[in-house]
């Protein structure tokens, strides 16, 4: 990665530049892929919700050093959120909750107009989505408050259950009251409108987006919208790291009693490192949810939380451009080697020896077993300077202080 510096205190020229080749890059990306087809940008669509929920993992496992198993539970949330306010599923909860409760529902139907009866409710994503961030923050919280006491195991296995419980509670939220409809998922959820023009093409337009006399594939505007809300998270995450609280989280991941007897108060902190770090996974979730139209239980496994988690690990714990350049490789290499494997194998033997989606796993795991081999520290590991004392000399010439990164 030496082409490329983010250090920005460092070394500010060269930062600017690398940040603006790779813009330039990223912005003629999809005009460039669309040639070979719209599957190859929604790949790509795809990977950039999996570097948010990275960002906001690496708060948490990066920043304050607590192992959290669970985090895909607030991709869920937010998701949900958006599947539950967006879509004709508040019309089912409804209809169970009248029949369960007539005075509940009765006043809910009346709050919201009688329309809802059969329509459902039908907001605007862009009112959802800090719903679904404060919604994921809190839930964030509570999932930190119970486990302040806990590191290593212990809280690797806590926030393991609370994953799943999230995800078996959208799995039977279906009765009596009908919240989630259960296993099927909830379909139908609106696409996102930025401004009044519909991200997912209008009716008729086969999947067009038309911006004045300009047109382009619905894949490529969710494309520019998801890599405007990631280059938002990178600049949030990258401003907590070298804020005040971000030397606090530090501290606590260095040394947690030490941090204590600096008058570091850990217990906000933490609160603070899950509850954050929750929110980014919240406002993915509600862009998932209005770009594919659809969530189900499936989305939310355990294996996807192991998979964010892996991105945050493989690319550089800690290290904000490792953990985007984890999240950029084990969010697409899969769908890659999905496209690429048995086309190469007709052309080498004549036929398909394996298929693709035996040799995608066996290939991905290999490609992580070797990178944790060679590269322990992740592929693009954080400056040994960042964060850490320099010295431990009291001397004028050798200073004991922390190092901007």
């Amino acid at each position: 990665m030496a082409l490329l510096n983010f250090e920005v205190q460092k070394n500010p020229t060269k930062a600017y530049i690398s940040m603006g080749v790779v813009l330039v890059l990223m912005l003629v990306f999809p005009f460039i892929a669309q040639h070979f087809g719209n599957s190859w940008v929604r790949i790509v669509d795809l990977a950039l919700l999996y570097i948010m929920l990275a960002l906001g993992l690496n708060i948490v496992v990066g920043f304050a050093g607590l192992l959290d198993l669970g985090y895909i539970a607030f991709y869920a949330l937010g998701a949900y959120m958006t599947g539950l306010l967006a879509s004709p599923q508040f019309a089912t909860l409804l209809e169970s909750l009248i029949n369960l409760h007539p005075e509940t529902g009765e006043a809910l139907a009346s709050l919201f107009g009688e329309e809802i009866r059969t329509n459902g409710i039908h907001l605007s994503v862009w009112f959802i989505v800090p719903l679904a961030a404060a919604l994921a923050g809190v839930f964030g919280a509570l999932l930190g408050a119970p486990t302040l006491k806990l590191r290593g195991d212990y809280l690797a296995i806590v926030t393991l259950g609370f994953g799943e419980i999230i995800r078996i509670f959208m799995n039977n939220l279906n009765d009596p009251i009908n919240v989630t409809n259960g296993p099927q998922g909830i379909n139908l959820i609106e696409p996102i409108r930025v401004f009044g023009v519909n991200l997912a093409g209008e009716a008729g337009s086969r999947a067009t987006v038309y911006i004045g006399g300009f047109a382009m594939p619905s894949v490529n505007a969710y494309y520019f919208l998801f890599l405007f809300l990631t280059i938002v998270t990178i600049f949030v995450t990258a401003r907590l790291q070298h804020s005040r609280l971000g030397r606090a989280w530090v501290a606590i991941r260095e040394d947690e009693i030490a941090a204590k007897a600096m008058g570091i108060n850990t217990r906000n902190v933490k609160l603070l490192a899950f509850s954050m770090g929750a929110t980014f996974g919240g406002v993915a979730g509600a862009m998932f949810a209005s770009f594919q139209g659809f969530v189900s239980p499936e989305s939310f496994s355990l294996t996807e939380s192991i998979a964010v988690l892996a991105m945050v690990v493989l690319g550089g714990i800690g290290h904000i451009p490792g953990v985007i350049v984890g999240g950029a490789l084990l969010a697409a290499l899969p769908e890659v080697l999905r496209h690429v494997v048995e086309p190469l194998q007709q052309k080498l033997f004549g036929h398909v020896l394996i298929e693709a989606e035996v040799l995608r796993q066996l290939l991905y795991g290999l490609a992580m077993v070797l990178i944790m081999l060679y590269r322990p520290a992740g592929l693009w590991p954080s400056p040994k300077h960042e964060d850490r004392p320099d010295a431990d000399s009291d001397t004028k010439d050798q200073s004991s202080g922390v190092m901007p990164a």
